[in-house]
Order: C-alpha cells, then sequence, then structure tokens
C-alpha cells in the first residue's frame, strides 16, 4: 500500500553567498561560482531494473531503459541527450546491474565503457549514489559538482533543464547545499513525493520568482485530498533530479545514512565487492533527503514527468487530434485518450477510449488505463515462460 510521509528538516543557516546575489547580478554570479569549481560538470545516471510496469514490451533481454517509450530514442539515450553540451558523454557515469549492462551500454555507446558503473549486486539508489559521488571525486575531485538522475524521466524542455542545472549548480558550488529541482504541479498525483519550500534562500528572489527555497518538509506519496491541499500551498513535486558536490554529498551520507554510512570507507579503499556486502538497500529520498537539513529545492518549469507506467506515457508523448499517444503503425478510427504501441506489426483501433494497447511479435496485451497502474498481479497470474518472455507466445 501506498505510504504517507511527513518529514521536516531543520532549515540551514549560512545564506552568506546569497545575500550578496542583487537580483541583476544573479546569472554572473551563478556563472562566476562555475568557474570557481575548478572543474567541468558531471552526471550519477541511475539506470538499473527491468521495468515490469512496461511488460510485456519490457523483458531481462529488452529492459526498459533502452525502450523507445516517449519519442524514437530509448530512454537511457534521451536522458543522455539532453544533458549534452552542459554535461558529455564522457562526463556522465550509469549505475547499473550486471545483467542489463551489455545492453544499456549498446544504446549508449558514446558514454565511454569505464563508466557503466555496474552492481554487484542491486544497491538501492542511497548507496549507488555513494558509488557514483566518490567515482566523481577520484576522477574529477572531491568538490566536483554533478548532477544525480533516473535514466526513465521526460522531459519537455531539455533547454530549460540544462539552465536549471547551471543554477543548482552554482548554489551547490558556493554552500554545502543538496539542491533538487522540483516541478510544479500539473495534477494532484499520488505516486509523487512533494517538496514544500520555505524560506527563499535569496531574499532579493522569491519562489515566484523561480529562486531557490530551503526546503521546508516532505510529504511522499500522499492521498488526492492531501495532494490538493500540498499543490494550494504552493508544494513542488520532487523530479529526482539532485545536485551537489562529491565531497558534500558523501558527508551528509556519513552523517544521516546509517544504511551506507559504515561501508563508506570500505568503498573509498575500492573495495566495491565488500562495500556491496555491507550497505543495505534504502532510496535517496528517505535515506538522505528526509534526514539531512542542508535540502533546497529549485522551482524549474521544463514539463517534467516519470515514465512508470503505460498510462503515463499519454502524458509524455505526442498526442494526435483525438488524444491518443501511439508509437509505430498504428490507425485509429473514432477513438480517444488510449496508449497504443505497435513494436513490428499493425494496429488498428476502432471505437476505444482509455485503452492500453501494446502489440509484439507473437502478443498483444489490452487493458484500461487504470489497471496499467499495477501489473504485480497480472504478472503474478502468467506462466513464467510468458512473463518473461511474451515475444515468444
Amino acid at each position: 500500500m501506498s505510504e504517507t510521509r511527513v518529514v521536516s528538516p531543520n532549515a540551514p543557516t549560512s545564506v552568506t553567498a546569497d545575500l550578496a546575489i542583487s537580483a541583476g547580478t544573479l546569472e554572473e554570479v551563478e556563472l562566476e561560482a562555475l568557474l570557481e569549481t575548478g572543474t567541468a560538470m558531471w552526471a550519477v545516471v541511475f539506470a538499473g531494473g527491468i521495468g515490469t510496469r512496461f511488460w510485456p514490451l519490457s523483458t531481462p533481454r529488452r529492459p526498459k531503459q533502452v525502450l523507445a517509450l516517449v519519442n524514437e530514442r530509448p530512454l537511457i539515450a534521451d536522458t543522455v541527450a539532453r544533458l549534452s553540451p552542459l554535461v558529455p558523454p564522457e562526463r556522465v557515469l550509469v549505475v547499473t546491474s550486471a545483467d542489463i549492462a551489455d545492453t544499456l551500454h549498446a544504446a549508449i555507446p558514446e558514454v565511454p565503457q569505464a563508466n557503466m558503473l555496474v552492481e554487484p549486486r542491486p544497491l538501492g539508489t542511497a548507496a549507488a549514489l555513494a558509488w557514483g559521488a566518490q567515482e566523481v571525486a577520484r576522477r574529477a575531485g572531491p568538490d566536483t559538482v554533478f548532477v544525480a538522475l533516473h535514466a526513465d524521466l521526460a522531459v519537455g524542455y531539455p533547454d530549460v533543464l540544462r539552465d536549471s542545472l547551471r543554477r543548482a549548480a552554482a548554489i551547490a558550488a558556493t554552500e554545502p547545499y543538496l539542491v533538487a529541482l522540483g516541478a510544479r504541479p500539473t495534477r494532484a498525483e499520488r505516486g509523487f513525493g512533494y517538496l514544500q519550500p520555505g524560506a527563499p534562500l535569496n531574499p532579493l528572489q522569491s519562489r515566484a520568482e523561480g529562486g531557490a527555497c530551503r526546503v521546508e518538509h516532505f510529504v511522499e506519496k500522499p492521498g488526492t485530498a492531501l495532494a490538493d491541499v500540498l499543490i494550494d500551498k504552493g508544494a513542488l513535486w520532487n523530479t529526482g533530479i539532485f545536485v551537489w558536490r562529491a565531497r558534500v554529498v558523501l558527508e551528509e551520507l556519513a552523517t544521516h545514512t546509517h544504511e551506507v554510512a559504515h561501508g563508506l570507507p570500505t568503498l573509498a579503499a575500492g573495495a566495491m565487492d565488500q562495500f556491496a556486502e555491507l550497505v543495505t538497500s534504502v532510496s535517496i529520498d528517505r535515506g538522505l533527503l528526509e534526514r539531512a537539513r542542508t535540502v533546497v529545492v529549485l522551482p524549474v518549469d521544463m514539463a517534467w514527468d516519470d515514465v512508470g507506467t503505460w498510462a503515463s506515457l499519454r502524458r509524455v508523448r505526442e498526442l494526435d487530434d483525438t488524444g491518443n499517444g501511439v508509437m509505430g503503425q498504428v490507425h485509429c478510427v473514432d477513438c480517444s485518450g488510449n496508449v497504443i504501441h505497435a513494436d513490428g506489426g499493425c494496429v488498428v483501433a476502432y471505437g476505444i477510449s482509455g485503452m492500453i494497447v501494446v502489440s509484439i511479435d507473437g502478443l498483444t496485451f489490452v487493458t484500461t488505463q487504470d489497471r496499467a497502474t499495477e501489473l504485480g498481479p497480472l504478472l503474478n497470474a502468467l506462466p513464467g515462460s510468458l512473463r518473461f518472455n511474451p515475444g515468444r507466445h
């Protein structure tokens, strides 16, 4: 069941650098702050897991990250492309699992093989973050600023994302903050996390003007009524895109994330297999951001969404005149509000609304958008040969 969590971290007290920034010179100061780091910005991309909620298209042989779900490009390739040229491929580290690492790298050959960080076992995103931060510190220096993000996010305006990353990097470069990008909600989404902005870092730039703010509290997966209240109070969606210095995030993990902290000296010594045995799986949100006292949120308007289920694709795909989000050879007649994905065949839809239709070689999957949000009961009821190798049937 969904769990609602409200966390109120104490606000940071150091705002010296922000008090010096005036509205007229903000951009200039941000640029200078980036230059003062002495290193270029890096990225750590989390790309583990198969993505069972996109069955039958996602399988162990073809994980979600290499699927072209939003446009014609695989999700992982889209992620790497939207970071460039701010973060070129040679400065992108991808944390993934051994079973899908080769498949992922084939989709992003521009990323060096040495940048594929293959977990000995699924670590959880907090431990994966620690590994990525340690690698950034080792390769580029402990005060290097990097962005951490997931490979399955949709961004409508990549140029706005890159501009926001520059602004977030300027904040992280001057103060020991953990900077989260917050998207302005467009609906009362129960499955997302919410960040309640508090006092602005720069008194001369309000949140309404796009200024960064301390995080007053978090709310994880609220009910619809609570989500409405949070939105009315100005809460922002937690996009899962974070910016920080390598040294700062490692220190914060050591201080607040006990599931990982005891393994950090081992990780620093280069004993990755031993580190994996020591740590306990926990997410970045719950293991770090809900406990740290130096979290700030930067509002962004980049048309962000999570590519989490088949139903989510209606929000991130380009729609036809009647609201259908289709890919492949699809013909819709008297249809509206559907998600239809034809992989290698042709689909003809007639007189349907609000449906999910996925066709692959030898199998067609049909459900409603409501039922598509959780496929666990369906997959548990299927024989293993059909669940893991649907294209053979």
